[in-house]
């Protein structure tokens, strides 16, 4: 591998830094705000165009890694951003984004070489994760530090495996998210939009299963590393699914936006989740060379670990709520 190419990661913060500042301060970042409504935990109009300038990161770093890159990675990826980018512009229909996200979806699991009988699970997986990091992308700090350390998490794996150049492609947009979250952590600049949250989610997913199909680790090794937000994002939506609520309607009833609410702010949120998320990729990497059984009790501690939060969440809100009702 060239010397150039170890310096990816530098490149994307570097890119991801300067773009952040100039959207950040001037009037082009602007051009997209994100308004407050039922999901925001801001009361101030703020520019979502930070998306623009992590993805630009991240291609400017992947441009000394051309030897590392495939089409079914790339080519969704810039196609994402660019439905994600008009949809924050102009907004777009539901069936339309869910679309492009299934095409996406589709391309990276054959690329990637799943067969059956995991074809369909995998696919559907890489969709939901796709829209998760969308919906957990509404507190300071929270999407751009999960991106940091699970993509961190990532090219460490990668790296212990012996792919230095799958693991420099990770490290880029970890240090691109890094970039990125100078401004937006809180109280944000600027947040990252679709066109940051949607690509993110779909690499998320998409270099977990190509790690996976590699053998650079388990299968459960992706929904590991970024367990704080497939837990919160998918039993908060299963909750939601059996009160009957309408699924594509804005709300605040995620668990880190319940935190925010109840009192935990912006701040302390987010450094909760990150030493929960430091926690997850840490044991995750340790899992990959553990034994059937240690991977088996690994994901059963976590999962209680899950419960036990979450309940103990959902005890203080009821108290919360019940305040606010007198």
């Amino acid at each position: 591998m060239q010397v150039s190419a170890h310096y990816a990661p530098l490149l994307s913060a570097l890119v991801t830094l300067v773009l952040t500042f100039a959207l950040a301060t001037g009037r082009v970042g602007a051009i997209a705000q994100d308004i407050p409504n039922e999901r925001s935990l801001h009361d101030k109009p703020v520019p979502r165009s930070g998306g623009v300038a992590l993805m630009a990161g991240v291609l400017c770093g992947w441009a000394l890694l051309t030897q590392s890159l495939v089409w079914w990675i790339l080519m969704p990826v810039l196609g994402l951003f660019a439905l994600s980018l008009l949809d924050d512009l102009r907004g777009l229909p539901a069936a339309t984004r869910l679309a492009g996200h299934f095409i996406a979806a589709l391309a990276a699991v054959i690329g990637a070489g799943v067969s059956l009988p995991w074809f369909v699970p995998v696919l559907l997986f890489v969709v939901w994760m796709t829209n998760l990091y969308n919906f957990m992308d509404g507190s300071d700090g929270l999407a751009g530090g999960m991106a940091l350390l699970g993509f961190g998490g990532y090219g460490i794996g990668a790296w212990l495996a012996g792919d230095e150049g799958f693991a420099l492609l990770n490290f880029s947009v970890a240090a691109a998210a890094a970039g990125f979250l100078l401004f937006n952590f809180h109280p944000a600049k600027i947040f990252m939009g679709d066109a940051g949250s949607i690509p993110l989610g779909f690499l998320a997913a998409a270099f977990g299963v190509s790690g996976w199909q590699a053998g650079y680790w388990p299968c459960w090794f992706p929904l590991l590393v970024f367990s704080p937000f497939v837990a919160d994002a998918t039993v908060t939506l299963l909750k939601r699914a059996r009160r009957g609520e309408k699924l594509s309607q804005a709300h605040r009833g995620h668990y880190y936006q319940r935190l925010v609410q109840m009192g935990w702010g912006h701040r302390n949120t987010a450094l909760a989740e990150y030493a929960l998320m430091l926690l997850a990729g840490i044991s995750a990497l340790w899992g990959i060379g553990a034994g059937n059984a240690g991977q088996g009790y690994l994901l059963l501690g976590w999962s209680v670990v899950y419960l036990a939060l979450m309940m103990s969440i959902d005890m203080y809100w009821r108290q919360f709520a019940g305040k606010k009702e007198l």
